[in-house]
């Protein structure tokens, strides 16, 4: 690091050097036409004294163009006088541009590294930063590490009753250990709870119970359940079950999203911003994982050097107008953020008022989830789960939006 800025700072005085060289030789060749005239008629008599020594004017000549050549001198030199030119204000102002250029370059440069550089770090090659993602991928915290280092939850506000019943559901499946719609229902309802380590303990279980059967939706609802306990880290043993998901199904959406997630946070964005953005474009527009890689992409787009990235237009998903997208360009960040949250308060009064599909509904929890409106994402789902009370096909997919947000299994 110290041969770093060594090598820097004799750069910059350097080049400070060369421009003020530059400028004070200017200085030099710079003034009225009277300098240059004395300067000619100078060169004039030695060119005189030359012509006489070869033979080429007589002495009489030579006397004579002295004479008027002094005589031309000492005009030039009185009119250079009277102008000034011979003062020290051009010296002094070219030491005063030189000063100035000084200070610029050699302390704008020193301050723009410390603005868009890393005082204090080494250079990291490419060879470099990828050992170090390996190693951090290496050394990272356990599941079991990273829960302990979560502050405690508070409860959400679940209805007694509800509470009732799961609690006679873990007395049941306690004295039933192999029943395995028991198991199932459980992990459910303490997912529904918030209690997301007793839910994966029982889809641990489920996946016990279902042996070779399990499905890679089996394994990644494991794996969405260990990353939730684990305050959205994903641990080295969630990474296992997220391989598992993937190697049943390679084109598992949740897998594959934790799976950039888990690259993001070991210090690899370039390979987690490419599987993101193909997962944006080949998903479904109803897909619970668009919401929060939708959140995230541009920012790890910046991180993987992609300065120019565009999000690309997903055809059928519910969003900002054509108009909301132009004007949103035009947002700082707080007023983006303050444009997404009326939109999805207009969302939440629409189905509040007129109702909606459940996509809708899967929307809106999943986006409360984005923004960190746990309370009112909570209120939503609570409220779903009465709305479609009656239909639980649509109460799965509304099911996903919570489950995105991070609510429920």
């Amino acid at each position: 690091m110290t041969l770093f800025w060594i090598a820097t700072g004799v750069l910059a005085v350097a080049m400070t050097g060369l421009l003020v060289l530059a400028l004070l030789r200017g200085h030099r060749h710079t003034g009225p036409s009277e300098v240059f005239d004395v300067q000619v008629y100078r060169d004039q008599l030695t060119e005189v004294d030359r012509d006489l020594q070869r033979g080429v004017i007589s002495e009489d000549d030579a006397t004579r163009l002295r004479t008027e050549i002094s005589r031309r001198i000492l005009a030039a030199d009185a009119k250079m006088q009277d102008s000034g030119a011979g003062s020290d204000q051009p010296k002094a102002l070219g030491l005063a541009m030189a000063a100035v250029i000084a200070v610029t370059l050699i302390g704008g440069t020193f301050w723009f590294y410390s603005a868009l550089g890393a005082p204090g770090y080494g250079d990291l090659g490419l060879k470099t930063r990828m050992e170090m993602a390996e190693q951090a991928r290496e050394s990272r915290p356990s599941q079991a590490e990273a829960e302990s280092q979560l502050p405690t939850a508070s409860d959400p506000a679940i209805a007694q009753e509800y509470e009732d019943l799961v609690q006679r559901l873990r007395a049941a499946v306690a004295e039933r250990p192999d029943d395995l719609q028991g198991h199932i229902l459980l992990v459910r309802s303490e997912a529904g709870l918030g209690n997301y380590i007793a839910a994966y303990k029982a889809q641990e279980r489920v996946l016990s119970l279902k042996g070779d059967a399990a499905t890679a939706k089996d394994y990644a609802d494991l794996a969405d359940m260990m990353v939730l306990a684990a305050g959205g880290y994903v641990s080295p043993e969630a990474e296992r079950v997220l391989e598992a998901t993937l190697n049943r199904d390679p084109q598992n959406g949740v897998a594959q999203y934790y799976m950039g997630l888990m690259l993001a946070q070991t210090g690899r964005p370039d390979i987690a911003f490419r599987l993101w953005d193909r997962l944006l474009r080949q998903s479904p527009p109803d897909s619970v994982w668009l919401p929060p890689i939708l959140a995230q992409i541009e920012e790890m787009a910046f991180r993987a050097g992609v300065g120019d990235y565009q999000v690309p237009q997903i055809e059928g998903l519910p969003g900002p107008s054509a108009e909301d997208v132009e004007a949103a360009g035009e947002l700082s960040a707080e007023e983006r953020q303050e444009m997404i949250r009326g939109m999805v308060a207009r969302l939440s009064d629409r189905l509040a008022t007129e109702g909606g599909p459940p996509e809708d509904w899967a929307r809106l929890i999943s986006s409360l989830g984005v923004l960190g409106d746990e309370a009112q994402a909570i209120a939503i789902w609570n409220n779903a789960q009465e709305v479609f009370a009656d239909n639980p096909d649509a109460l799965e997919i509304v099911r996903d939006g919570a489950r995105a947000a991070g609510l429920v299994l």
